[in-house]
């Protein structure tokens, strides 16, 4: 866009030179405070000044979007690390999550193995075990909620 701003600024200026080409070169005298210079074609001196502030002020507007590139692009790293951080610390929450729950089950067993040796308690643990696993099965799908919020949100920021 900019550079198609620029483009019509500098056909427009090249018009209006070919069109004014007497005026623009028509002698005038310039005084620059110290100096007088006598016989100098003012309107072409303006003329380039103007075309030299259009591409001046292009220069000006491409850094400072190569600027503004490289702020999103760091953004970005720092999202991607925060995402990988938070990556590794649901990863170590999975691995305690699932030691617990090894522990728990192994427990359950070994207490439901005590009440049929003894032959008595098999209604009571089993019930447990269904209690315990709706509880597992409600923590798994929260946790997979969980999840795939922060997995779109980081989406949305990250584009």
């Amino acid at each position: 866009m900019r550079t198609i701003v620029l483009i019509v600024i500098v056909v427009v200026l090249m018009l209006f030179g070919i069109l004014n080409i007497n005026s623009l070169t028509a002698p005038h005298t310039l005084n620059l405070g110290l100096v007088t210079y006598l016989q100098v074609p003012f309107g072409m001196i303006l003329l380039l000044l103007g075309l030299v502030l259009a591409l001046v002020f292009y220069f000006w507007a491409g850094v400072s979007g190569l600027r503004a590139q490289a702020d999103s692009a760091k953004l970005l790293r720092d999202m991607e690390a925060l995402r990988v951080s938070l990556d590794s610390q649901e990863g170590s929450r999975f691995a305690q999550l699932q030691t617990h729950l090894d522990q728990r089950l192994g427990s359950m067993e070994t207490q439901m193995q005590a009440p049929k040796a003894l032959g008595m308690g098999k209604e009571l643990s089993a019930s447990d075990l269904a209690a315990t696993n709706a509880r597992i099965d409600a923590l798994q799908r929260d946790l997979n909620l969980q999840l795939a919020q922060l997995d779109d949100y980081l989406k949305r920021k990250l584009g």
